[in-house]
């Protein structure tokens, strides 16, 4: 069967959540936003292109940073209102420098960060 990025179901923005997962480890590396063309680029390309809500514009991971993701597997969730791409990542996914975005945990009632940023 033929994938068509419209199927999806997406919020009234026109966007779909994206969640990368480092296809080597598993480690949820960050969330983000695509819209239907977002999705078709990154399955034609191989590149994960998300959708820049703050600049209203495509962001091609690593295009500015060389922080690159080469798309390993793509894939919808259950209710098509969700997607996951698996990734090669090329170093820290985070804007931050971090290697995850999800480097802060709640411990106990207190944060506790899990990573500094790479060097």
């Amino acid at each position: 069967m033929s994938f068509d990025p419209s199927t999806l179901k997406y919020d009234a923005g026109g966007l779909i959540p994206a969640i990368a997962q480092d296809a080597a480890t598993g480690e949820v590396l960050m969330m983000a936003w695509m819209n239907a063309q977002a999705v078709a680029r990154t399955l034609e390309s191989g590149r994960v292109t998300y959708w820049s809500r703050s600049r209203q514009s495509f962001w091609v991971k690593g295009e500015s940073s060389g922080h690159v993701q080469e798309l390993v597997d793509f894939r919808v969730d259950c209710d098509r209102d969700c997607v996951l791409v698996t990734v090669r990542q090329t170093g820290p996914a985070c804007h931050t420098n971090r290697r995850s975005c999800f480097y802060t945990a709640v411990r106990e009632g207190e944060e506790v960060e899990l990573m500094t940023p790479m060097v």
